[in-house]
Order: C-alpha cells, then sequence, then structure tokens
C-alpha cells in the first residue's frame, strides 16, 4: 500500500515524484526496439487488439482525435486516413524518444499533413476543453503515476459525446491461463528483453506494472468516478487485454 509520498514501479515501492523519471528511463532504453518487442512479445496478436480499438472508436472524417501516449504510432497511422484533410490527430507522447521514433517512422511513410506531434503528461494535459471527439491511451495508462488526475484531465479535453477508449494489459479471468501467462511474462519476456533490446530490466519492469495495474472493474470504477459515463470493457486474449471505453455527456 502506497501514501501520497509513494507509489509502486512495477513491484518496488518510490517517491512519488522519482516514479516519473524512472518510467522514462525505461522507454529511452526501448524505444528503438519497442515495435520489434511487440510482434514478438504478443505474436503479433496486439496489432488485432489496436483493430479492435479502431473499430470501436467511432471516428470518421473531420475528427479531432488525441492519442496519449501513442508511441511509435501505430493508432494515429489509423487514425489519420480515417479523419481526412478536415480531421487532425495529434499524436502526444511524455517520452521524447518514443515521440522522435513514432514522428520518424510515420514520416517515412509519408503521413503528414495532419498529424500532430507533441510532449505531454497525460495528468496535465496542454489542451484547451472541449477540443477532442476522441481520445485513445493504449498501453499507457499504466504507467501513469496519478491515473484518477489523468483521466479527469482527458475528461476536460473531450468534446460532449467524445469518448475514450484505454486499451491495456489486464487480468485474466481463468486461472490456468493465469499460472501460464504469469511463466511467460517473467520468465520469457525479461529474456527477449535481454536479446533484442539489450535491457532485461525494462522488460521486468513490464511484467511487473501490469501486475500492479487495476483489474477491469476497477478501471472502470475510476473511469466512473472521474466523470465518464456509460463505461464498459471489452475483454480480449482471455482477459489479457481490456478495452475500456466511456463517453462525455
Amino acid at each position: 500500500m502506497s501514501d501520497n509520498n509513494t507509489t509502486h514501479f512495477g513491484y518496488k515501492t518510490v517517491k512519488t515524484e522519482e516514479k516519473q523519471q524512472r518510467v522514462a528511463e525505461v522507454f529511452h532504453s526501448v524505444a528503438n526496439k519497442y515495435d520489434v518487442m511487440n510482434d514478438l512479445m504478443s505474436g503479433g496478436i496486439h496489432r488485432l487488439w489496436k483493430r479492435f480499438t479502431i473499430e470501436l472508436s467511432g471516428v470518421r472524417a473531420g475528427h479531432y482525435i488525441l492519442d496519449i501516449a501513442g508511441g511509435t504510432g501505430d493508432l494515429a497511422a489509423k487514425f489519420s486516413r480515417l479523419v481526412g484533410a478536415d480531421g487532425m490527430v495529434l499524436l502526444a507522447d511524455i517520452n521524447e524518444s518514443m515521440l522522435r521514433v513514432g514522428r520518424d517512422k510515420l514520416t517515412d511513410r509519408g503521413m503528414v499533413g495532419n498529424i500532430f506531434y507533441t510532449q505531454a503528461n497525460a495528468e496535465c494535459l496542454p489542451y484547451p476543453d472541449n477540443t477532442f471527439d476522441c481520445i485513445t491511451i493504449a498501453f499507457g495508462l499504466r504507467n501513469v503515476t496519478d491515473k484518477s488526475k489523468a483521466l479527469r484531465s482527458m475528461l476536460r479535453v473531450l468534446k460532449p459525446g467524445g469518448r475514450l477508449l484505454i486499451l491495456e494489459f489486464s487480468k485474466p479471468g481463468n486461472k490456468l491461463l493465469t499460472k501460464a501467462y504469469d511463466a511467460y511474462s517473467f520468465a520469457i519476456l525479461p529474456r527477449l528483453g535481454k536479446l533484442i533490446a539489450n535491457d532485461a530490466n525494462s522488460y521486468q519492469y513490464l511484467a511487473e506494472s501490469i501486475r500492479m495495474h487495476p483489474d477491469q472493474d476497477a478501471l472502470k470504477a475510476l473511469m466512473v468516478e472521474a466523470g465518464f459515463s456509460r463505461c464498459e470493457y471489452y475483454n480480449m486474449t482471455g482477459g489479457i487485454v481490456a478495452l475500456h471505453k466511456g463517453w462525455k455527456l
């Protein structure tokens, strides 16, 4: 249990003000190998999880989209095609290295014109009230120090009628799946991280941070508490990943 002065960084208890820097160091370390590791860790299934997120977003031409913790730009690239010339996609990430990798990747693909990039903290988003039709955050919320503060910040910048989609690792409902998932996470992931990204510790943190993240119902409760309406979630891959959705009325 942590108080207001401490929080968790994986299984470690650290001072609240230290967590942001520690998370930053993780993603500075893995940024250049992030996409490769995503494919290896998930067997490519992360693409299906993100496709489902896009399908539930309801995004269409002319919409303004904020992709928080947008990293290497997988969601932003798809949103760019959907919103067209009259829309706008803002790829935001607190980590400079991840933001640079994402910007370079999408620019190399010729995706310019309606995608913009900004370094921003989810807890205090630097945008006007009622700006975005849709906000997404994929595999980023568990790294945020104050999740409730971040959710309130997201609600503020959403337009009335806009929706938030949170794609995140969660808790499997099956005991056998949980046992296999734990064995994979703690025995295999750090070894993959060492082999591919030369960084076992960051992927040890990844496994630990997933276990410390609120489960499906707890995250839904946080969204309701922050002011979101019609909150629901969809389990994928047996609950290893869940997609939460909430609306701003």
